[in-house]
């Protein structure tokens, strides 16, 4: 009985992990330690006032008046005389207001063109079936790793017409691959029993697209949305190419033109030259107004990232 006994003792104590033993779950999955806990704290805090540290100065700088400029030297930090004539000055009906009503339509239209060529593209491609799949496919990917260069691309874009036109800013980067790519992989990831039986009921594929995919593929839909919007709204460089009239600028090449040549935008340099403002607040003005739109709307399409985004990109 005794040696039963003790048996069962060993057998226990070997079962127990010694020392120099690896843990019988990985280390992420642990509770975390308290300093682990205060160091995650204390990273995400600097993160964050890192990034904020820089966009509240540039918010008060846009708001001071030049005397609170002047005696801060340039750039304020805290707050004082509060006053909202740049922005008046930059909404009165200038080259701002221009631009930025430019930035909106280049932006909305673009997006919407992007969003149905790249839905539709996806949804066709996710069908193994669909005419031509595997060269489509194929052609899409390769334009990844190989590209015409910036001459034959502005060449092309001169011999359709498309220069001095806003069709410039939308056209030639108005559909990306990787964006494709993550739209097809969650499309076939939805259940094909679903679309079958949308087929027995007499469903063609632009029912099924409109009624099931697009419905059970909100999350991702969002993300590419959100994708194309920023990208659209923060587009420079084929406004800086294609465009020579600068009535038609969009407002980052404004703001670009601001801070790079120190220059007032039209309707507000008499405004600068009378000493009702600073030149350095208009200059910040103009660099709000252009991150607020994404600013805005990036928490209210945030939590759709990890549900889209992820999931579209590992289902492939």
């Amino acid at each position: 009985m005794t040696a039963v006994i003790d048996k069962a003792a060993l057998d226990e104590a070997a079962r127990e992990p010694r020392w120099w033993q690896a843990p019988p779950r990985p280390v992420w999955e642990d509770e975390p330690s308290k300093a682990g806990v205060a160091g995650k704290g204390v990273v995400l805090a600097g993160a964050c006032l890192a990034v904020l540290f820089p966009l509240w100065i540039v918010i008060v700088t846009s708001l001071s008046s030049k005397k609170t400029i002047t005696e801060a030297g340039g750039l304020v930090l805290i707050p004082k005389d509060i006053t909202f004539i740049a922005y008046q000055e930059l909404l009165s009906g200038g080259q701002v207001t221009r631009a930025a009503i430019v930035s909106v339509c280049v932006t909305l239209a673009g997006t919407l063109f992007s969003m149905a060529v790249s839905v539709l593209a996806a949804y066709g491609l996710s069908r193994s079936g669909s005419l031509g799949h595997r060269w489509l496919l194929m052609t899409l990917l390769a334009t990844m790793f190989f590209g015409a260069g910036l001459i034959p691309t502005y060449l092309l874009v001169q011999s359709l017409g498309l220069t001095d036109t806003y069709l410039a800013l939308v056209l030639p980067s108005a559909v990306s691959v990787f964006n494709i790519l993550v739209l097809r992989a969650f499309f076939m990831g939805i259940s094909p029993e679903l679309v079958d039986s949308a087929r027995i009921d007499g469903a063609g594929d632009w029912r099924i697209l409109w009624q099931i995919v697009i419905p059970l593929s909100r999350a991702v839909i969002a993300v590419i949305t959100l994708f194309y919007a920023v990208g659209y709204w923060s587009a420079w460089f084929n406004a800086s190419i294609y465009l020579s009239d600068q009535s038609m600028m969009p407002l980052q090449n404004v703001m670009i033109q601001l801070v790079q040549k120190q220059e007032a935008p039209v309707g507000v340099s008499q405004a600068i030259k009378t000493g009702q403002i600073s030149a350095l607040a208009i200059q910040m003005a103009v660099m709000v107004m252009a991150l607020l739109p994404v600013a805005v709307i990036s928490p209210f399409v945030q939590k759709h990232f990890k549900k889209g985004m992820l999931t579209g990109a590992v289902k492939g």
